[in-house]
């Protein structure tokens, strides 16, 4: 399960020209074009079809791009072409010249900051987490309210430097979680780490 968040920037919609957050996640809902996304936040220069095809496709693979088959690289190129990048650019997100076999960002993309809440296996997403160290911080200060045993053993000021050192670590590790996951940011998208 991952869900797409925009993260600084205020506003819930990017201030790109046009985009809706619709439009933005309609194109964020495939695999591949996401992959083509991380490819072009990273890359300052226009990117030829064929290089982003060979990249893609070793990722959809696992394998190093010198690994890839023919037709492997044939079935990602061939669905960048004709679906993936139209899509991408008629939403305003890149300028696909088909002709040319080049793709460009527009503001659109440069504007947008994502990150990928990927929640794998058993892990639970970070929205869940503080809600449950909120009912935790609560039900301890309900506690300490009627004086349980053996809460009084520390002061009040010593469970509420506790408290407040859960949040602040929980917000650090969310932070260095988060900023590993933006897309564009690593060598590799947040779904192949």
């Amino acid at each position: 399960m991952a869900s797409a968040q925009q993260v600084e920037g205020g506003p819930s919609e990017p201030s790109g020209p046009d985009l809706s957050e619709d439009e933005l996640f309609d194109v964020l809902s495939n695999e591949r074009r996401r992959f083509a996304v991380h490819l072009l936040k990273r890359s300052e220069d226009p990117m030829e079809i064929g290089a982003m095809a060979e990249q893609i496709a070793a990722w959809e693979n696992d394998i190093d791009t010198a690994e890839i088959t023919g037709n492997e690289r044939k079935r990602v190129y061939t669905a960048l072409q004709q679906s993936h990048l139209p899509k991408m650019d008629r939403a305003g997100v890149v300028e696909f010249n088909k002709s040319r076999g080049v793709i460009e960002p527009t503001s659109a993309l440069e504007e947008v900051d994502l990150y990928l809440d990927v929640v794998q296996g058993n892990e639970i997403p970070w929205s869940e987490y503080y809600l449950g160290l909120s009912a935790v911080a609560t039900a301890l200060v309900a506690a300490l309210w009627v004086n349980a045993w053996p809460l009084v053993l520390l002061s009040d000021l010593a469970w509420t430097v506790a408290i407040v050192v859960a949040f602040a670590f929980s917000a650090v590790a969310h932070k260095y979680y988060s900023t590993g996951m933006r897309v564009g940011d690593a060598e590799e998208p947040p779904e192949l780490r």
